[in-house]
């Protein structure tokens, strides 16, 4: 039998033990969410964020060919500064771990990571999704697909209006992968408090949504559960003006000839330039507050 290379650092595994409320974070958002050192800043911001909560943050990348449940500031400075490296979902994982090298992990892999070691709940900014046009090119993140393995809840802001949210939501529905909105009735769209899309369930308190993942599971669903966490109106981009920016940046990409992984990419920085920075700074935002929000749900879910 392969022994998997996974080190649950101390800190997360007492927690873990403790029955302390432990939230798993991603590390792409490290090596491809931001420049230096704004990208040092905001996993440090969602790290504080998460234990101002109540609970442990577990920042989970790929160093040295092994997987790091709760990286440390020194690799977390590390996968800041160092070039290229890789953005590692679930079906990369074989590769980087057999390979010995160092991956970012996306919101898929986390969430294999995190139900391997035993941690409930995750938080990103935002979950992948069907693409625009996914029914010429089949573009569906596997995000959505790892949802429908991993017991696991995704606190986040919804999905990033350069996606098809219609067809988002209604694959997690054929899937039945419960979408709830924490405090809203609309379903966000990452830096826009509403996609146009109303919310397929709304719950005000994080003791409902932590008894909501308990009989889920009770009832043998192997999926995980989206919460989605709007942005703040003062942080919120306008919906007229982020929609916009997707179609010129749509535009711009398909000019560029801009195809698979590096689509999201690029559309993010296009729009982060077409809104003059706003989208960054939204995205920052929803990063911490939807980390708040998991640790509360992971503080009523002990």
């Amino acid at each position: 039998m392969t022994y998997l290379p996974m080190r649950v650092t101390e800190e997360v595994a007492q927690a873990i033990r403790d029955g302390t409320p432990v939230v798993a974070l991603e590390s792409n958002v490290i090596a491809h969410g931001f420049d230096y050192p704004a990208n040092v800043d905001a996993a440090k911001a969602v790290e504080r964020a998460v234990r101002e909560g109540g609970a442990v943050p577990a920042t989970i990348a790929i160093v040295d060919g092994a997987v790091v449940v709760g990286v440390d500031e020194a690799t977390i400075e590390r996968l800041a500064i160092e070039e290229n490296v890789p953005k590692v979902s679930s079906r990369d994982i074989g590769y980087i771990l057999a390979t010995g090298g160092n991956g970012a992990t996306t919101v898929a892999s986390s969430l294999v990571f995190a139900e391997l070691a035993g941690i409930r709940h995750f938080a990103s900014a935002g979950l992948g999704g069907v693409h625009r046009g996914a029914t010429r090119t089949m573009d569906i993140s596997s995000d959505l697909i790892q949802l429908t393995r991993s017991r696991v809840i995704a606190v986040c802001a919804g999905v990033k209006n350069i996606l098809d949210v219609g067809l988002t939501l209604e694959f997690l529905e054929t899937q039945c992968v419960p979408v709830i909105s924490f405090r809203s009735d609309d379903f966000p769209a990452f830096y826009c408090r509403t996609s146009g899309h109303r919310s397929p369930l709304r719950v005000d308190e994080p003791r409902l949504l932590a008894a909501m993942a308990q009989s889920h599971w009770a009832a043998g669903s192997p999926t995980g559960l989206v919460v989605t966490v709007p942005p703040t109106i003062e942080d919120a981009l306008d919906i007229d003006l982020a929609e916009k920016a997707v179609l010129e940046a749509l535009s711009d990409a398909e000019t560029a000839g801009v195809t698979g992984k590096s689509v999201t990419r690029y559309l993010m920085r296009a729009v982060d330039r077409l809104t003059g920075g706003r989208s960054a700074e939204a995205n920052q935002a929803v990063l911490v507050s939807t980390a708040r929000t998991a640790a509360a749900i992971a503080v009523e879910g002990r």
